[in-house]
């Protein structure tokens, strides 16, 4: 994984992009915005019921790609395979707290990993054989255990990430 995400950064250099530390790789299940304190329990909450409906299980990630047309690209993912356990636990996170008066998305739940948010590409079509040259490469299998509730917090130099709970799968 690394070594792939190493060599996007690598060969895009002249381009403009904000590069996602490596560190802070995550699957958003929801999103949700500005929360208000008093709605944490909830949360916690639909988390706990959540995970009593799944098992330990695993994906892999596979494949590089764009958010965006190949004219105007916006985001450089990552896909996963054999998400399907994946999908199914954000659909549930997400339609739980809808029960709860959160909003739902307008977009489906698309599993992936942002590695990098474009802002200006130097060359297209360098970056179109990049993304081609890496569309199927396996790059690493993922075993997911539990979920965390994070509070980001936007930042200058990028947005930061504090844990704030988390619900272990059962076995």
């Amino acid at each position: 994984l690394l070594e792939v995400y190493n060599s996007l950064k690598r060969e895009c250099f002249a381009s403009k992009i904000k590069w996602v530390d490596s560190k802070l790789f995550h699957i958003t299940l929801k999103f949700l915005g500005e929360t208000p304190e008093e709605k944490i329990p909830v949360i916690k909450k639909v988390m706990e019921k959540t995970v009593n409906d799944f098992n330990v299980f695993d994906f892999d990630i596979k494949g590089v790609g764009i958010f965006g047309s190949s004219y105007r690209p916006r985001v450089i993912w990552l896909g996963l395979e054999r998400r399907e356990e994946l999908k199914r636990l954000g659909k549930t996170i997400i339609k739980s707290l809808e029960e709860y008066g959160f909003e739902t998305d307008s977009q489906n739940f698309v599993p992936h990993l942002t590695v990098g948010r474009i802002k200006y590409v130097q060359n297209k079509n360098k970056l179109r054989k990049l993304i081609d040259q890496y569309k199927e490469a396996f790059l690493q299998n993922v075993k997911v255990e539990k979920i965390i509730l994070y509070e980001s917090i936007l930042k200058r130099e990028g947005p930061q990430y504090f844990p704030l709970y988390e619900v272990y799968i059962k076995k």
